[in-house]
């Protein structure tokens, strides 16, 4: 299966362990992935360790520039599952998604701006690229809110990743709101960029990566939503268990070299199986989610969303 891999684009621009048992039944699934480490990373272990195979699924793996672009696959029944960064979760909490698990929470979104910027405020009148309806997106709103701004004072530029970072690099923007591996790449091009602002800013908030699902794909086919649940469970927890192995399986899944995704594995958080279990009882994760969805209808993306407990499907992840 032919695969466009966006941080090779980007750069070029610039420059199991048995604890879940098997099921024999095997059914066709198209997943989506981002090429980036917390993107690909449990889609590239299911697919080195055989995974999907132990669970009843023969899986088809499609690559995406971002969340919302698998979120209208899913509309369109041109996909079965796909992964989000917290930038698309407004989607679910409109009813568009049905978040079927947690993947990690995140910290490597960044604002960044040319050599000599100091603030926001200096980016005034100014073009900044932004892949649109993305935690890049979604970190740009909170930055301009902290600092009194609207998206009116600046020129925002809508984008896919490679060609945020291009414009950068070629000096046809003046700042960014990306994310890591990009952020790397792009300091590699112009080593005195400015880093405005970030995730860990925002303490008040959590960032939650995750797997979605159409909502008649849950209430129709409820035992495939369960296969693909047990795969990730168990994809995370190797991953969780194996850090380094997993960059490199990663790495060879999206055929870039480990050393691009080594600083981005950095910057978030894996949790087991069972402590995301715990998490989804306890009404954790609903306050993360929740937590995203004031941030939407804060920033107009919402007139009102759906409460956590309407869209993530905790009781089949827990089973």
């Amino acid at each position: 299966m032919k695969r466009r891999h966006f941080i090779a684009a980007a750069i070029a621009a610039a420059s199991l362990s048995g604890a879940y048992p098997a099921l024999a039944e095997t059914d066709q699934v198209r997943v989506g992935y981002i090429a980036d480490f917390w993107g690909a990373s449990a889609t590239a272990v299911a697919t080195e360790q055989g995974l999907w195979e132990k669970h009843g699924l023969d899986a088809d793996t499609k690559v995406f520039t971002n969340g919302p672009l698998q979120i209208q696959a899913l509309g369109t029944n041109s996909l079965d599952f796909g992964y989000i960064g917290p930038g698309a979760l407004w989607l679910p909490a409109s009813d568009k998604a049905r978040v079927v698990a947690i993947s990690s929470v995140g910290n490597s979104d960044r604002i960044l701006a040319r050599e000599g910027v100091t603030s926001l405020a200096d980016l005034k009148g100014k073009k900044v690229a932004v892949p649109e309806g993305t935690s890049g997106d979604m970190l740009l709103g909170l930055a301009l809110e902290a600092a009194g701004m609207s998206r009116d004072d600046l020129e925002i530029v809508t984008a896919d990743p490679a060609t945020v970072v291009s414009a950068f690099a070629s000096g046809q923007v003046d700042g960014a709101a990306i994310w890591y591996p990009f952020v790397d790449v792009i300091r590699k091009a112009n080593p005195g960029i400015v880093e405005l602002a970030k995730n860990a800013d925002f303490p008040q908030n959590q960032f939650p990566a995750a797997f979605v699902t159409n909502p008649a794909t849950v209430t129709d086919r409820p035992e495939l939503v369960g296969k693909f649940i047990a795969v990730m469970k168990e994809a995370g927890d190797w991953r969780h268990a194996n850090p380094a192995e997993t960059i490199k399986i990663t790495a060879d899944f999206l055929g870039v070299d480990a050393a691009v995704l080594e600083q981005e594995a950095t910057m978030g958080t894996s949790f087991t199986a069972e402590d995301l279990a715990a998490k989804s009882k306890d009404g954790t994760i609903n306050s993360w989610l929740d937590g995203m969805a004031a941030i939407y209808v804060k920033q107009g993306k919402l007139e009102k969303a759906l409460p956590a407990a309407d869209y993530y499907t905790a009781d089949l992840f827990v089973k």
